[in-house]
């Protein structure tokens, strides 16, 4: 499958799943506001969010796929036929270690669940003993989905690597489907009833999750079984890996889990709220675009480097960040010059008020600065993971954090949850300069001159863009606070007429052809 077929199906399904978050946060929005309930719960999703990420998203498949993948080759090429059988033998090694020790951990994590919450909000501070212990019962109500969703992961992995990367990335949208059922049919009288009911949504999420990945590797012929936990060599290898993947690939959500600390801590009430609600939306292109990119290079980039043909993946490797650019960058610019008319239109009404709106906004547009960086991250990453290294990325993940936490420390006084989100924006960009800095040097990844003649004509056009969403944003602001059908025409148009203005400016700079997307788009021809 083509870079760009492959990542159009992940992105595709995962827009699905992303506009069904945003319909979620927009009803918990209306329901919990940006208040004692809304901060209460956020942090107690918080920790399986990301789980999620580091797992469903992250270091689980970039350390799985490439051993499971390169299972199946060496055992079809000793024994013509048996490699999808070894690949699923090994799988199933992995599932009887992982296993006993999710079921272990998901407990040990729920009778300590007050401690953890502590570590992470010095017990709110600014709410007081009941948004303390709401945030310990919710989280202890959330913590299953761990187990959960890492076991799908497992099971996505596989199916990601039989090139079946719609069945996982479909997986997401249950989650939300559930948290919107909860909040429409459920929800209690009051905000806190109501995060209770979003907090077993999010289990019972995890469960739908599982059964529906099950039942997809069933019907692709993949049956694991789970036996008793034996430390295989190849299992070794793999749990070697994995936790320095995990932290390189989390570095953007541990820097938010930083961020919605220290804002917990020493910020008012309503300020982890901000920060959910924007990073929401600023998620939105690294799900559509750097997840969906770095996971479509990830097996072709093993396969060629595998092979030695190191030209080969340095080219997929700078189609990849031509291809992340072009999309992430109009983005970053959309969301930073329209923050407040988004944050208006999409979540301002019932509990969430006016103030929300300007709180939210802000944090918005601080965030923005790094979404390029966040999607670049995704696609840098699998260039150590083809080649087994998950030192180097943990390293830089690791400088990543300790930047973000001096630049928290520095900017929260004097601009409070903004200066968070700057910082946070900050230290995506410098993940990405060490990463890219390091391949370079290692010669393993150059810009090559189309990459760098695209980046020019790239910049050109969302700069084009910024203009005209600045002139835009007063005439369709008022129409952002008005009843629903208002708000999604008003919304319509002036994301419409922006991804217009970018579209005709790359079509008139050459950022990108006509000729160029129809040959990405076509699907190439299968090796005789």
């Amino acid at each position: 499958m083509g870079l760009i077929r492959a990542t159009s199906t992940i992105g595709g399904l995962t827009l699905v799943s992303r506009v069904l978050g945003m319909v979620r946060d927009m009803l918990v929005a209306r329901f919990l506001g940006a208040g004692l309930a809304s901060d209460a719960f956020l942090i107690a999703w918080r920790l399986p969010n990301l789980f999620r990420a580091l797992f469903a998203e992250g270091a689980f498949s970039a350390v799985f796929v490439p051993m499971f993948n390169r299972t199946m080759a060496e055992n079809d090429r000793d024994d013509p036929g048996s490699g999808k059988a070894a690949a699923v033998a090994f799988a199933g090694q992995v599932l009887s270690v992982l296993f006993p020790v999710l079921v272990v951990f998901t407990i040990l994590m729920m009778v300590l669940a007050a401690p953890v919450v502590w570590a992470m909000t010095g017990g709110f501070p600014d709410g007081g003993p009941e948004k303390f212990q709401l945030a310990v019962r919710l989280t202890q109500i959330t913590f299953p989905y761990l187990a959960l969703i890492s076991i799908v992961s497992l099971l996505g992995g596989i199916l990601n690597s039989l090139d079946r990367f719609w069945v996982n990335a479909a997986a997401p949208v249950l989650l939300n489907i559930c948290m919107i059922v909860a909040i429409l049919f459920f929800h209690g009288d009051t905000a806190v009833e109501t995060a209770y009911t979003q907090a077993v949504a999010v289990t019972v999420s995890g469960v739908m999750q599982l059964l529906w990945l099950m039942i997809s590797c069933r019907q692709a012929g993949v049956v694991l079984k789970l036996g008793l936990p034996r430390l295989s060599p190849q299992v070794k290898r793999l749990l070697t890996l994995i936790g320095p993947a995990a932290l390189g690939a989390g570095a953007v959500q541990f820097n938010l889990l930083i961020s919605t600390s220290l804002a917990a801590r020493f910020l008012p009430q309503g300020a982890v709220s901000y920060l959910y609600y924007a990073d929401r939306l600023n998620q939105l292109p690294l799900g559509l675009i750097g997840i969906g990119v770095g996971t479509a290079i990830l097996p072709a980039l093993s396969r060629q480097i595998g092979s030695g043909n190191e030209d080969a993946a340095s080219h997929t490797q700078n189609r990849a960040m031509e291809l992340s650019l072009f999309l992430a960058l109009p983005a970053a610019v959309a969301l930073c010059i329209s923050a407040t008319p988004l944050i208006r239109g999409l979540l301002q009404h019932g509990a969430f008020t006016p103030a929300d709106t300007i709180g939210a906004a802000g944090a918005l547009a601080a965030f923005s600065v790094g979404v390029p960086a966040y999607v670049l991250i995704k696609v840098l990453t699998p260039g150590f993971y083809a080649r087994q290294d998950t030192k180097t990325p943990v390293r830089v993940a690791v400088f990543s954090m300790l930047f973000n936490l001096v630049g928290n420390l520095t900017l929260i006084w004097p601009f409070g949850h903004v200066g968070v989100a700057i910082s946070t924006a900050i230290a995506a960009w410098v993940n990405v300069i060490v990463l890219y800095w390091l391949l370079h040097r290692r010669d393993q990844l150059r810009m090559d001159a189309r990459f760098r003649a695209k980046a020019v004509r790239i910049i050109a056009a969302s700069a084009l863009m910024g203009v005209a969403l600045w002139f835009m944003n007063p005439l369709f602001d008022p129409y952002m606070a008005r009843g629903l059908m208002e708000r999604i025409v008003a919304l319509g148009l002036l994301c419409g007429i922006g991804g217009l203005v970018y579209g005709a400016a790359s079509l008139i700079f050459r950022a990108y052809t006509l000729s160029e997307l129809r040959a990405a788009l076509r699907r190439p021809p299968k090796a005789s």
